[in-house]
C-alpha cells in the first residue's frame, strides 16, 4: 500500500525542525529513523499531514560519556549504540539489549530518540532507559525541560511529549559501585518482536546483600512495566536462588498484567516472564559480585 499524501520539510537544523511542529501542531510527525513510522504509514495506519524528516540535524547524532553520565542524541543510529566502546564501558545492559533490536538493516536506520518516542510496548530500549533511570531532555515552544525514563512513557504507543516538542537527548547515569546487570528475552524467531523480555540491574552493598535492584519487563503490558514487588522481595537481603525465585514469582504474579494474543496467552507471558525474571536477576547478580572483587 501507499501513504494518504502529506506534506514533506527537510530541515537543516533543530530551530528550523522545532519551529516547522509549532506551525503544523498536530498535524505535523518529527520522521527519525522511519523503522516503525512509514510502515504504519503505508498501512495508512498513521496519516499524518506533515512530515518533518530530521535525518539532516546533524547535532542530534552524538555518543559520549559525559560528567553526569552517558549522553546519546535522539538521532543517533541504533548501530552506532550497538557499536560504542562508550556504551559497552558506561551502560554495558544497553549494549547488551542493542543486538537484541529487530536485525542489522533495521537498527542501522533506527535512531534511539525515534525507538523510544514511538514507544512500543514490545520495544527493547524504553525498558532498558527505565531500568538504568535515565533522563530524556525535551524542547518544545515553551523551552526545555527533563522527563525521568518513569514519567516517560504513558501508555500504548503514548509519552509525555507534546505534539510540539522533540526529543534531543538521553543521558543514563553512572552505575553505582558493585553493580551487575543482565537482559534477557524471548521471541519466536530472532529479531521478532518479544514476547517478553527484562531488562535488570542489581546492586550489592559490602556483605553481599542487595543493596537495590531494579527489574522491568516488557511486552506484557500498555509500556515498559518496572517491578517494584519484585524488587521490593530481594532489598536488604542475600541474593540466595531462593529469593531470585520468590522475586521472579512476584514480577510475574503482582507486578504484570499481560494480554492474550495471537502471539501468546496471557498465563504463557506470566511463566515466561517469571522464567526470564530468574534467570536475568541470576546474571545480574553474578556479574555484581565480580564487579565487587
Amino acid at each position: 500500500m501507499k501513504p494518504a499524501p502529506f506534506a514533506y520539510h527537510r530541515p537543516a537544523t533543530l530551530d528550523e525542525a522545532l519551529a516547522l511542529l509549532a506551525e503544523h501542531g498536530g498535524e505535523a510527525k518529527p520522521l527519525a529513523g522511519g523503522q516503525s513510522l512509514i510502515p504504519a504509514m503505508n498501512f495508512r495506519l498513521a496519516r499524518p499531514a506533515v512530515l518533518v524528516d530530521l535525518n539532516r540535524v546533524a547535532e542530534l547524532g552524538y555518543v559520549r560519556a559525559g560528567r553526569d553520565g552517558l549522553q546519546i542524541g535522539a538521532m543517533t543510529r541504533q548501530r552506532a549504540v550497538e557499536r560504542s566502546d562508550a556504551v559497552r564501558s558506561a551502560a554495558p545492559l544497553l549494549a547488551e539489549a542493542m543486538p537484541f533490536i529487530a536485525h542489522p538493516q533495521i537498527r542501522n536506520r533506527g535512531t534511539v530518540g525515534g525507538s523510544l518516542a514511538h514507544a512500543d510496548p514490545a520495544a527493547e530500549l524504553p525498558a532498558v532507559m527505565l531500568a538504568l533511570e535515565a533522563r530524556f531532555r525535551a524542547r518544545g515552544p515553551q523551552g526545555e525541560r527533563w522527563i525521568p525514563a518513569g514519567e516517560f512513557f504513558t501508555g500504548i504507543l503514548e509519552t509525555a511529549l507534546g505534539p510540539d516538542e522533540l526529543l534531543l537527548e538521553v543521558v543514563v547515569p553512572k552505575s553505582p559501585a558493585r553493580t551487575g546487570y543482565a537482559f534477557a528475552e524471548l521471541a519466536r524467531r530472532r529479531g521478532d518482536y518479544a514476547l517478553v523480555g527484562v531488562a535488570a540491574r542489581v546492586t550489592l552493598d559490602r556483605r553481599g546483600r542487595c543493596q537495590a535492584a531494579r527489574i522491568t519487563l516488557f511486552s506484557v503490558g500498555d509500556g515498559p512495566v518496572l517491578a517494584a514487588a519484585a524488587a521490593a522481595m530481594l532489598d536488604g537481603q542475600e541474593p540466595s536462588p531462593e529469593a531470585m525465585r520468590a522475586a521472579a514469582d512476584a514480577a510475574a504474579q503482582r507486578d504484570i498484567d499481560p494480554p492474550s494474543d495471537i502471539h501468546a496467552s496471557a498465563a504463557y507471558r506470566r511463566r515466561l516472564a517469571a522464567v526470564l525474571t530468574r534467570r536475568a536477576l541470576a546474571r545480574a547478580v553474578e556479574r555484581a559480585a565480580q564487579a565487587s572483587q
